[in-house]
């Protein structure tokens, strides 16, 4: 059993793998979406970076709960949500989404799967997205039905996580698109897998519906894993910074809108699709956003931990922005961070100074992202 510092109680939810994590040692919890999200396996987060950027890795991430949108006007109500234009959205290939309320205001970035031309799932991160669903739908006299089924992700993750899954599954898994997904026949059902995860390492998703096959999904797993080395793991801190990938309460919130958190891109501006917020973000998008998602490098030692943002300064003490995730890399031998900088001062090369809890002010550089070794 783990010493997870959690008081646990029926409102935080247990996943159909949680037996199996602490089984493994894992070493600490968060809660995500009100469900149990495994937070640490190795000695140190180093050694888990290491093991999965040269290995495989099996994740528990039921957290990433799926928000089941099914009926005549489901796709009208999932169009409402994000600027992305989804009308060609089709059976086969996720679809990395905003979701934005009425002053153009992130509300999470979820996965978006068309499994039929009247239902979709959203693979959520951490907010409340389903009771956002239902209030629309409901305001909005939509004929859906929203629910949060009985699908719990487990992630397979690592340079070597193709190869354990074409053992399991088959080669036809070397054909998914990233962000794309199919069915396979697994314990005797038929299940998505999609090439999905989050880091970068490569890997897989598999949105097991029917909890009550989460052991036997594990064990399966973990027993062909071993000849590749595999180890129970979760999303690292330092592959995450590194790879740029964002965290939804950390570098965004509702605060913020999608053209500074870098989804520029999948914000149809000029598409003809009718979606909450599409004024507001038009208006922010002709003056431009004020600040940006950057990376960002610092020195000064080994920083302690982020556990609430760092200040950016210019040289002369300004304010312009905050490290809202950061850690030691010791592939780049530095500190790296994700960070909100102000417009005046996020150019690539850009000298500041970050002020880290245990009061050094240290010497940075804005980066692009992902972190590379050229820049």
């Amino acid at each position: 059993m783990s010493q997870s510092g959690l008081n646990m109680s029926r409102r935080i939810r247990r996943t159909p793998y949680t037996d199996r994590v602490e089984a493994h040692g894992v070493r600490g919890f968060s809660v995500v979406n009100h469900m149990l999200l495994p937070k640490a396996f190795a000695p140190t987060v180093e050694d888990d970076y290491w093991h999965l950027r040269e290995n495989v890795q099996i994740w528990d991430v039921s957290c990433q709960r799926q928000v089941e949108i099914t009926g005549p006007d489901a796709s009208k109500l999932v169009q409402l949500m994000t600027p992305r234009d989804l009308r060609k959205a089709q059976f086969g290939q996720g679809l990395y989404i905003p979701l934005i309320d009425d002053t153009a205001g992130m509300l999470n970035d979820p996965v978006l799967q068309k499994l039929d031309n009247d239902r979709f799932w959203l693979s959520i991160a951490d907010s409340d997205i389903l009771l956002w669903a239902k209030g629309l739908a409901y305001g909005m006299r939509l004929d859906v039905q929203i629910e949060e089924p009985d699908v719990s992700p487990l992630a397979v993750q690592g340079p070597k996580a193709g190869a354990l899954m074409a053992n399991l599954f088959g080669h036809k898994i070397h054909d998914l698109p990233y962000f794309g997904f199919a069915m396979f026949d697994i314990l005797g059902t038929r299940q998505l897998i999609a090439r999905s995860g989050y880091s970068k390492q490569g890997g897989f998703e598999i949105y097991l519906q029917g909890g009550h096959l989460g052991t036997a999904l594990w064990d399966m797993i973990w027993e062909e894993g071993q000849k590749y080395n595999i180890a129970p793991g979760c999303p690292n801190l330092i592959e995450r910074i590194e790879g740029g990938l964002m965290s939804y309460g950390n570098e965004f919130t509702r605060a913020n809108n999608p053209l500074e958190c870098g989804f520029g891109p999948l914000c149809h501006l000029g598409s003809e699709v009718d979606y909450i917020g599409k004024t507001a973000l038009q208006r922010i998008a002709n003056i431009g956003p004020t600040q940006r998602l950057s990376g960002v490098r610092f020195g000064g030692g080994k920083a302690p931990p982020c556990g609430k943002p760092f200040p950016l300064t210019t040289l002369d003490g300004e304010e312009v922005g905050q490290i809202t995730s950061g850690i030691f890399s010791p592939r780049f031998d530095c500190n790296i961070g994700l960070s909100m900088i102000a417009r005046s001062h996020w150019d690539i090369g850009t000298s500041l100074m970050v002020h880290t809890p245990d009061g050094i002010a240290r010497r940075a550089s804005v980066a692009a992202l992902p972190f590379t070794h050229d820049g």
